[in-house]
């Protein structure tokens, strides 16, 4: 199946922002909400921004009306997804596609959007991995963001380099982007938002896990068959990762290396993907080229297939 690439959006369109997972106010998006003017874009607010429920923008009706709304209106060009956090997953099953398909439009988001960024590639359709709006202005984050804008403006991107690492695994692989949160990779599985790893460059990234959990979450991606037929493997941040009292005695970086042993493809280690400030846009079901060597590792992106 191809991808198909959203048009890249033009001074003057709309763009949406909205909570599929936990709430937010207002007040936290005015600084992005500035910074989209600045770029040209008119913002409209979904009707999860400062609804709550519990944890929730709000409950799952409220937040998949939303969405759906966002992807019904013609006039909206992007839909940026404001925050993560949980709940995407509660929603997508209820979401109709049909007028997306026939025109396109950008998804935007990380971590709990994974969900959506798999869902859509499933689908045929690509979407974007990469910072949110509620995170916009992080101290560091300023390459992020300007990536995000390149992505979504269809401008040239430079390739995502990576340094040496001693646990990179040397080749070449051309593939399709697919990937995200490793959790909700793990989460998806079995459903209608798994989308194949197959002949693909996977990315991968986590935040705030158990080296326990990241191992049991691995291991079922490779007893699940998932990893067999992986082009290459792109490994991000995994941050902030905990530990029992009885250490589980392998960091996280080793027990990726632990499961990639088992396969021939090409591993590059230390990329700016994840939940640190430097979280480069990557488009998920573009083709891209991972080359790993020893100077390190690089992602090269195609932009094929991008309408005009």
């Amino acid at each position: 199946m191809s991808v198909q690439l959203p048009a890249p959006l033009r001074p003057g369109q709309r763009v949406a922002l909205v909570s599929p997972a936990r709430k937010i106010s207002a007040a936290e998006l005015a600084p992005a909400i500035a910074t989209l003017a600045e770029w040209g874009l008119e913002v409209v607010l979904g009707e999860s921004i400062a609804a709550a429920d519990h944890q929730f923008a709000g409950n799952d009706d409220l937040r998949r009306r939303d969405f759906q709304r966002q992807l019904d209106d013609p006039s909206i060009r992007a839909i940026l997804c404001a925050r993560g956090g949980y709940g995407t997953a509660r929603i997508v099953d209820g979401l109709d596609w049909t007028v997306f398909a026939a025109a396109p439009k950008w998804v935007a988001g990380f971590s709990d959007i994974t969900v959506l960024n798999c869902h859509l590639l499933a689908r045929g359709f690509a979407s974007l991995h990469s910072v949110m709006p509620v995170l916009f202005h992080q101290v560091g984050g300023a390459a992020a963001l300007h990536t995000l804008r390149q992505a979504l403006f269809g401008e040239a991107r430079d390739p995502l380099a990576a340094p040496a690492h001693p646990l990179n695994r040397p080749g070449t692989a051309t593939g399709e982007l697919v990937g995200g949160n490793l959790s909700l990779l793990h989460t998806i599985t079995g459903t209608a938002s798994q989308a194949s790893f197959a002949g693909r460059i996977l990315f991968l990234e986590d935040l705030d896990e158990y080296l326990y959990h990241l191992d049991r979450m691995l291991l079922h991606l490779h007893r699940s068959g998932q990893l067999a037929q992986v082009a290459g493997l792109v490994v991000g941040q995994f941050s902030q990762m905990r530990d029992n009292a009885v250490p589980f005695g392998h960091s996280a970086l080793e027990i990726i290396d632990h499961y990639a042993r088992h396969y021939g493809f090409p591993v590059g280690y230390g990329f700016a993907v994840g939940h640190e400030a430097d979280n480069r846009a990557l488009v998920v079901g573009e083709m891209a080229t991972l080359t790993v060597n020893a100077e390190g590792s690089n992602l090269m992106m195609s932009g094929r297939d991008r309408p005009r």
